[in-house]
């Protein structure tokens, strides 16, 4: 039943639309934790740390951080892997373009898949840089704080974000009024709603990331 589901388009778009909310559920928490920043560096490092040791003493030691990873790596890999089966049954279908060359979507739409691949790029680039430190040449561990701020005190640093940031705003965008159609939340009373709440949670969460930078770049965070 499972490979059943999974092969028909249906299946797909539930698989990427349920991925799709556990990483958005994801982006909320991680922004309320990142403007932590703002109130000083023991707080932030205090909060890092603190995500290591959830769950303790019935958990491990990062034990909870790691199922967390887990459950966004599937999320991630599902998300992207239906993204990419759906996009190549679409071009099948039609393996000649429209006659009419005139844009009929948003550009959020439009540039969906364009936007997943520079979000891809950055995931791949945030870990090594926050995380690992791997091409974070002043990182040190355990100071998460110092470490923000010495990432967005480079112009690249800055610019890779930035642009991420800007990706998952359409990103989010199109894609959370997308999710609803998808698992039926959609209809004509509704629809009104849900466009308001997806440009709602772009613009929270977009201007949300976009305040550590900012606040480093300005000196508030220093």
């Amino acid at each position: 039943m499972a490979r059943t589901v999974w092969d028909s388009t249906v299946g797909k778009k539930t698989v990427m639309a349920v991925s799709g909310l556990i990483m958005l559920l994801y982006l909320v928490v991680h922004m309320i934790g990142n403007l932590k920043i703002f109130f000083g560096a023991g707080e932030f490092n205090h909060y890092a740390h603190w995500l290591r040791t959830v769950g303790e003493p019935f958990m491990h030691y990062e034990w909870t951080l790691w199922a967390v990873r887990v459950v966004l790596v599937l999320a991630v890999v599902a998300h992207a892997v239906s993204a990419y089966q759906l996009s190549r049954r679409d071009i099948k279908a039609r393996p000649t373009k429209y006659v009419h060359k005139k844009a009929r979507a948003s550009y959020a739409t439009r540039t969906m898949r364009w936007g997943g691949i520079i979000l891809a790029l950055f995931i791949v680039w945030h870990l090594l840089d926050l995380t690992t430190g791997t091409v974070h040449s002043g990182f040190e561990s355990g100071k998460p704080y110092q470490n923000v701020v010495d990432t967005f005190s480079t112009w690249y640093g800055n610019t890779i974000y930035i642009v991420a940031m800007l990706a998952v705003g359409l990103h989010v965008r199109h894609g959370f009024w997308s999710a609803a159609q998808t698992l039926g939340a959609g209809s004509r009373t509704r629809d009104r709603a849900l466009k308001t709440t997806a440009n709602a949670l772009a613009l929270l969460l977009t201007a949300g990331f976009l305040a550590v930078p900012v606040g480093v770049m300005t000196g508030v965070v220093s």
